[in-house]
């Protein structure tokens, strides 16, 4: 069987002829039935994924295949693909069919990508864990008695399965990064903005963004410098010139900061926290300014991060009533009935919960004591983040506080279950890029990663910065 490395090393073999992109899509389709007890993928798009490969072979051959010719991808189930099932995972929108492919799809397909199918996640992209799906959560194929993380879970444990080359997955506040770190693969959260949100299942409007996962940092470049830039569908999308990320290297010695409240946390691995302070040495032996900086912050980012997003979501989520499309109960009697028990029904219980704190956090005489205030909190937490960067080109921090989880070990305490993304909520409350790459094993052999954020739009000297340290 084929062994995919890089893709690289793929399309040169692939222009070599040692491989064909029919037999890795076939080879590809063998794999995921084989692991199908992981519960990774929701559904393989067998005939378009191989009529592609058919497609890109004679592309190949006649010399005019694109940058991704050949590249085998898996898409998260909330990002649309025409002609094609997108669910979110949730039994709402259980076989809906998309009426159109979102931008990155198209962007991904114009450069001979293969989709092969759609990779299970949180429902609305709301967990950490992929236990939240109506679906039936995942196993981390590294140890399947563990979550692989979420939301993204089914995207990373498809990257680290072998199952695919690439996944794309959404971060809403570590939903790509957190499974990274849990599979031992690289995630990439790009700057809001970045990215076209068009045809991305919204959960939390302003902090969405879609982004790779992948085995190299060198992948996750390419896949990001062809998805990236202007879309006149999203309003939102920045019209910033999209560097050539591919090219990107360290031209200076950088000045880097850590976060002692981060790595001073009583709740860190030993493991984590002992690679993060190698790597910092041994960094500053090679000439760099690594400094530690207080962040008093770090306790409100959660819970700043949860009202805001909750918010959101009882707002996007309204949508999904039970009439124009999607899940309508067989129990309703009437209009009200049918938006009752259709979403009742149809929603699971930790997307309820969060539809209901957002209504809550809305709601007349709470409104100014919580949404307002957590906004006003965000924007404390993007000036100081901010004020870092004016010192320092790269902060480097966890992922996580943790390695994986066993599975049925935090559904039980829904606090705990957040606190799981106390690392990476930051980026996404400020909107800053942000990269998890392998950093390492604990005591148990279970991956974990290392994190950097860099300022916003700064995705060139981030993936610079992370092929750095991946090779130290």
């Amino acid at each position: 069987m084929y062994v995919f490395k890089s893709i690289a090393s793929l399309q040169n073999d692939l222009r070599q002829g040692n491989t064909t992109c029919k037999g890795l899509v076939n080879a590809c389709l063998s794999s995921i039935e084989e692991k199908k007890h992981l519960n990774i993928f929701l559904e393989t798009f067998n005939e378009s994924a191989l009529k592609q490969a058919d497609l890109v072979d004679a592309k190949i051959k006649a010399g005019t295949a694109g940058r991704l010719a050949g590249v085998i991808i898996a898409l998260k189930d909330n990002i649309c693909y025409k002609n094609h099932k997108v669910s979110s995972a949730s039994k709402i929108l259980e076989n809906f069919t998309s009426l159109y492919s979102s931008t990155v799809v198209e962007r991904l397909l114009d450069q001979d990508a293969i989709i092969i199918g759609r990779t299970n996640c949180d429902e609305f992209a709301m967990g950490s864990s992929n236990e939240n799906s109506a679906f039936g959560k995942v196993l981390n194929p590294v140890n399947e008695k563990t979550v692989p993380g979420g939301s993204s879970g089914g995207s990373a444990a498809a990257v680290a399965a072998n199952l695919v080359h690439v996944a794309l997955g959404s971060d809403t506040g570590g939903s790509i990064r957190q499974p990274a770190s849990f599979c031992g693969v690289v995630g990439l959260k790009p700057t809001y903005g970045r990215v076209s949100r068009w045809g991305l299942i919204a959960y939390a409007s302003s902090f969405d963004q879609i982004g790779p996962l992948t085995k190299t940092i060198d992948d996750a470049a390419l896949v990001l410098e062809i998805i990236a830039g202007a879309d006149e569908f999203d309003g939102t999308v920045s019209s910033k010139p999209v560097a050539e990320y591919t090219k990107a290297a360290p031209n200076k010695k950088l000045k880097i900061a850590y976060i002692n409240d981060c790595l001073d946390n009583e709740a860190l691995d030993p493991a984590i926290k002992n690679n993060i302070t190698k790597t910092i040495e041994k960094l500053k032996q090679q000439g760099y300014t690594v400094d530690g900086v207080d962040f008093k912050e770090l306790e409100y980012l959660v819970p700043t991060y949860y009202v805001l997003t909750t918010a959101e979501a009882s707002s996007n989520l309204s949508r999904f009533g039970g009439v124009p499309y999607g899940y309508r109960s067989k129990n309703a009697t009437d209009l009200e009935s049918t938006f009752k028990k259709s979403r009742t029904e149809g929603f699971g219980k930790e997307v309820q919960r969060r539809i209901m704190l957002g209504t809550f956090v809305l709601s007349a005489g709470y409104y100014d004591a919580y949404y307002a205030k957590a906004q006003q909190v965000r924007r404390v937490v993007r000036d100081k983040t901010l004020a870092i960067f004016k010192d320092y080109d790269i902060i480097l921090m966890p992922t996580t506080p943790g390695v994986a989880f066993e599975h049925g070990s935090k559904t039980a305490d829904p606090i705990k279950m957040y606190l799981e993304d106390i690392y990476t909520v930051q980026a996404n409350i400020t909107g800053v890029p942000a990269i998890s790459i392998p950093a390492g094993v604990n005591e148990q052999n279970m991956p974990f990663g290392l994190q950097l954020m860099a300022r916003p739009f700064e995705e060139e000297l981030l993936l610079a910065t992370a092929k750095h340290i991946s090779a130290l």
